[in-house]
């Protein structure tokens, strides 16, 4: 039997080289660590046209006006839209800018508890209506381009079929509008969570809470690796301050009112009403097949919140024959920082809207101006009481909805 002989000598050579290079890694990275970080968010400057209660809307000036419909961005409750313009070089507000688009994105701000009562009617049919008029009658147009992005598109889409004669292109990103699904964890989650009792004993649904409920979603890749990678990475000083403007981002997470929270929880993630055209909203139903104009939607292909399932069935269901879905090879926010999806990304949008510029539609007749194509969807009913936006009254139930558990 022979014996196996070990190159002790190469091994020990191997772990001095190691050594080595670990002791000039970690001098680097202790100087760049102790340096001064450039970690600022939304550099991009604009200006505060507009305020209502806790909402703002921000606006994009380029330097030469190239389009003639401005584009009004609404990101989710979620987080923050200063997402879409993370840092220099990787900005899709940047880019649209640079294209002579001008962009108007809406700062939903930081709830407090007079916002509980809030409902996704007072975002969609108030704040954003306002908005949209006020946009309307600054530039003189009877309508303008509209983006949303996740529960942002989601409001979005409500918004055009509520009101499709003020919207003149619509584009949607990561926007769950099919709700029936169990790809991804959140969409099985939400299904069994009591949104109303976690709003009654927060006041608002917090961010924080929220934020937990991501990562736990993915564990190994959201906590584990993320800061191995990291600590691989702390001797470059970009990746520093690139990882430090994400965490900054991530963990800057608004509370959603409580009234809103268990609205989309109850309508969308329980009963998937959006895409059935079953959704109501003070007493209006919100039908898809209004959405007539012009629709372009992304999504990811290995996005863990809003899977492609949840995204792909919207443009069947409205009534535009012009639309186009794209299906990129990122997941939930890899379209707004990933590097090879802002090669994409952005022109794609400014290209295609800048295709659409023509006189808008004056027929407001879903039956006249296009139909839709697919399969049809059933139509059918379903009343829904929307609580009331009370301020200051937080002790009062916001509506007899409101005080079901389920």
């Amino acid at each position: 039997m022979s014996q196996t002989n070990i190159a002790v000598n190469l091994i020990l050579k191997k772990l001095a080289e190691t050594t080595g290079k670990a002791k000039i890694k970690v001098r680097k990275a202790s100087e760049v660590l102790l340096s001064p970080l450039d970690t600022e968010l939304s550099k991009t400057p604009y200006e505060v046209v507009y305020k209502e209660d806790r909402v703002g809307l921000k606006y994009y000036k380029p330097s030469e006006v190239k389009h003639k419909y401005p584009l009004l961005i609404v990101y989710a409750l979620i987080n923050r839209e200063t997402m879409l313009d993370l840092q220099p070089g990787r900005s899709v507000v940047q880019t649209f800018l640079d294209s002579g688009l001008e962009v108007y994105m809406v700062d939903w701000g930081y709830p407090t508890r007079k916002d509980k009562y809030v409902t996704i009617d007072d975002h969609v049919n108030g704040y954003m209506d306002n908005i949209v008029d006020f946009i309307r009658k600054k530039h003189g147009l009877p309508q303008i381009n509209l983006m949303g992005i996740c529960m942002g598109g989601a409001f979005c889409v409500m918004y055009s079929a509520l009101h499709p004669e003020k919207i003149k292109n619509l584009v949607t990103t990561v926007t769950p509008t099919n709700f029936d699904t169990d790809k991804g964890l959140l969409h099985v989650w939400m299904k069994y969570t009591d949104a109303f009792l976690m709003g009654e004993s927060y006041g608002n649904m917090p961010g924080d809470l929220m934020n937990l409920g991501f990562l736990l979603l993915n564990p190994a890749r959201l906590i584990l690796d993320k800061y191995v990678g990291f600590f691989e990475n702390m001797d470059d000083k970009d990746f520093v301050e690139n990882f430090i403007r994400m965490e900054k981002w991530i963990f800057d997470s608004p509370d959603v009112p409580a009234a809103t929270f268990h609205q989309f929880v109850t309508d969308c993630y329980r009963k998937n009403l959006l895409i059935q055209n079953k959704l109501e909203l003070n007493g209006r139903r919100v039908d898809l097949k209004n959405i007539t104009m012009p629709l372009l939607n992304f999504y990811g292909q290995y996005d863990h919140l809003v899977p492609p399932e949840a995204c792909e069935l919207l443009t069947k269901a409205v009534g535009s024959k012009d639309t186009e879905d794209i299906c990129l090879k990122t997941g939930h926010i890899g379209i707004y920082v990933s590097s090879k999806c802002q090669r994409e990304f952005g022109p794609k949008i400014i290209k295609w809207l800048k295709e659409r510029e023509g006189e808008p539609k004056t027929d407001k007749s879903p039956e006249t101006s296009r139909t839709p194509s697919g399969s049809k969807i059933r139509r059918e009913t379903v009343k829904y009481v929307s609580p009331k936006k009370i301020i200051g009254k937080e002790s009062k139930p916001a509506s007899p909805d409101l005080k079901k558990a389920k």
